[in-house]
């Protein structure tokens, strides 16, 4: 007990010795950790003096002042960052896994035509300006978030439920882009929208049954119209085709009888003009080229006399005209 007793005191001895050397380290040893900052090559460094903003540090091994004097909180301004509505990532990967069911509240929206959607979307944004980030305003996270969803509801109110659900996602994702970077340049808060995807929207699950069937009504609804559009599109400018070849022969074959009509009517008047000056030349010449056109049309020929008493076999006059 005695040997107990002597060995205590030697010890509290020696640390009162050696308890200036201690102190002395560990405040070396406090210093080191709170004035030694590394920073990352895609952050930058904000500096503040007793709460104020003082200095802006570039990535790699940095010192500030120790002892909470001086605080430097690290931005990732080469970072691009999202945040994420309706849904969380729980864990990323070739499977990503996801929570939905805590976070409805965000992606239950009202469209323009007073009808219910569950739209889920990502904004992804990058920090532009440190300073604007951190002191223009309080929680810029927070306020972007609030700021997002703000914009989103906004857009897809102005809209029907089938322009976000079809046709109009595209162009409710610019619309909110816009809209949404328009606002943080107006609050000053120092972030730059880089681009807002709408992951997936869809009915909320208790009509989903009956907004289904009234897609399928829909789709077979156009799918019907474009049958009798096809079908119009191969009959009709068929017929037309076939009542413009019917008129076009029509006309031809007018044309054609007015032509031959006016030709003819052209021959008789001529006929006519020789017939007047010469009366009695005009029949024989008409006479003569009549029997031209149709003697070589007969077979055998007989010449009688006028009275019809003597009948006189005639050469052959085939044979004759056939061999000049």
């Amino acid at each position: 007990m005695y040997d107990q007793e002597i060995q205590f005191r030697r010890n509290m001895e020696l640390l009162r010795k050696h308890a200036k050397k201690i102190i002395i380290g560990v405040i070396v040893f406090i210093a080191l950790v709170t004035s030694v900052k590394t920073i990352a090559p895609e952050e930058e460094g904000v500096v503040l003096f007793l709460g104020k903003y003082n200095r802006t540090l570039n990535p790699g091994l940095n010192f500030i002042a120790p002892f909470g004097v001086e605080r430097m909180y690290k931005i990732p301004v080469q970072r691009q960052l999202k945040q994420e509505f309706g849904f969380r990532t729980v864990e990323a990967g070739t499977r990503s896994r996801y929570a939905k069911d805590a976070y409805r509240i965000e992606s239950l929206m009202l469209t323009g035509d007073l009808n219910l959607a569950d739209v889920e979307w990502v904004v992804q944004y990058r920090i532009v300006n440190s300073f604007n980030y951190l002191f223009k305003v309080r929680d810029a996270e927070d306020a972007l978030h609030d700021m997002s969803e703000a914009a989103m509801r906004k857009i897809v109110g102005d809209r029907t439920v089938n322009e976000v659900l079809t046709v109009g996602r595209q162009e409710v994702a610019s619309s909110v882009e816009v809209l949404l970077q328009r606002m943080c340049d107006e609050y000053e808060n120092g972030i730059r929208i880089d681009q807002v995807v709408l992951q997936d929207v869809n009915p909320p699950d208790p009509v989903k049954p009956s907004f289904n069937a009234v897609n399928e009504a829909q789709q077979e609804r156009e799918t019907l119209i474009n049958r009798a559009e096809s079908e119009y599109n191969r009959v009709i400018p068929r017929a037309r085709g076939e009542a413009q070849e019917t008129i076009q022969l029509a006309e031809a074959y007018a044309l054609n009888r007015v032509n031959r009509a006016t030709g003819e009517a052209d021959r008789f008047n001529s006929f006519y003009a020789e017939y007047i000056r010469a009366p009695e030349v005009t029949k024989k010449r008409i006479y003569f080229e009549t029997m031209e056109r149709i003697l070589p049309k007969l077979g055998n020929k007989i010449i009688i006399d006028e009275d019809g008493t003597n009948v006189l076999p005639l050469l052959n006059i085939d044979g004759i005209k056939k061999s000049p």
